[in-house]
């Protein structure tokens, strides 16, 4: 369940803006402890589309990679948050 609408918006976003490119999950489940990675994607071998369009999200997109958009300023607590979840991936 999404925690705001900023959340809800952004994960759609990169939905859209990575779809072309690869397998897009949101709200991905992690394993063990009960956590929600935001975006989770997968791109396609070989990539369908030029993914220079999108700048520096194309080429984050050239290899799996997890998405976790933030609204406001992000903390300590935050970043080690993401680390764990790339780390239990």
């Amino acid at each position: 369940m999404t925690r705001n609408v900023h959340d809800q918006f952004a994960k759609q976003c990169l939905k859209e803006l990575l779809d072309p490119l690869g397998k897009v999950e949101t709200s991905w489940k992690v394993p063990g402890e009960v956590q929600e990675i935001d975006v989770y994607f997968l791109p396609s071998q070989p990539l369908t589309t030029n993914g220079q369009s999108l700048g520096l999200l194309g080429k984050l997109a050239t290899t799996p990679a997890i998405f976790e958009p933030f609204r406001n300023p992000v903390t300590k607590f935050e970043v080690l948050s993401c680390i764990g979840k790339l780390i239990q991936v």
